[in-house]
């Protein structure tokens, strides 16, 4: 199901990658898409022509920081009046390195970017989704953090923090239980990105899929769940 005509959405990690193309497809469906970057470039955005596409502008954002994510939020909302979706997708990796060798700047790092970053954006647009009684929260999370696939020692930080990012959407899902806001959490996947790599499988289309889905649910549509590919995921 398509997104209602005149919504606005915030993604955050959209200059490249799987942000970039889930803002693509989102604005496909008529959304008015604010793209979050670190530092705005020169040049606008050019979407697939052959497309109808109702607004793209890209907007400075650092989810690191309270002020630039309050200076977003705040801004929107004064230029459109509302967020109905937000799609937590900015996140850094620390890499494939020894588990038994603790890095505790980069793991806070990490921890700040993919789990505090989504908790202070979904802070900021809530009261704004509560007042419309709308509204869609999408977090990227991996298959990396499920606990049913921690398996292998790899990129431990990371999958520590999408473990946190999934416990982080349980929790907003209950206490946004009947205010008409959806909360989940979506894998894309092994992704052919700069952060999934040349060899990954699935391209970026396939990879924000599954957020662009959850983030035009209908009223009636799961909350609290975990999604690959649209189907749900072993926690």
């Amino acid at each position: 199901m398509s997104a209602p005509q005149g919504q606005v959405a915030l993604v955050s990690g959209a200059s490249r990658g799987i942000g970039r193309e889930i803002a693509r497809q989102l604005a496909q469906q008529g959304v008015s898409v604010y793209a979050g970057v670190r530092k705005q470039k020169p040049t606008a955005f050019s979407p697939d022509r052959s497309s109808t596409v109702s607004s793209y502008r890209e907007i400075e954002l650092d989810v690191t920081q309270a002020g630039s994510v309050d200076a977003a939020t705040s801004r929107i909302l004064e230029g459109s009046g509302r967020i109905d979706i937000l799609v937590n997708n900015a996140g850094v990796s620390d890499g494939d390195h020894d588990a038994l060798q603790l890095d505790p700047d980069k793991f806070r790092e990490v921890m700040d970017v993919n789990v505090l970053g989504a908790w202070r954006l979904s802070e900021a647009v809530v009261p704004a989704m509560i007042r419309n009684n709308y509204g869609r929260i999408v977090n990227v999370s991996s298959t990396l953090g499920s606990l049913h696939h921690l398996n292998r020692p790899s990129e431990p930080a990371y999958r520590i923090s999408k473990a946190a990012v999934n416990a982080l959407t349980r929790v907003f899902a209950t206490r946004l239980d009947g205010t008409g806001i959806l909360v989940n959490a979506a894998s894309p996947g092994w992704v052919r990105t700069d952060l999934g790599g040349p060899n990954a499988p699935r391209s970026v289309q396939q990879g924000a899929d599954t957020p662009v889905w959850l983030a035009t649910l209908p009223p009636d549509g799961p909350s609290g769940g975990f999604f690959y590919d649209r189907a749900p995921l072993e926690w």
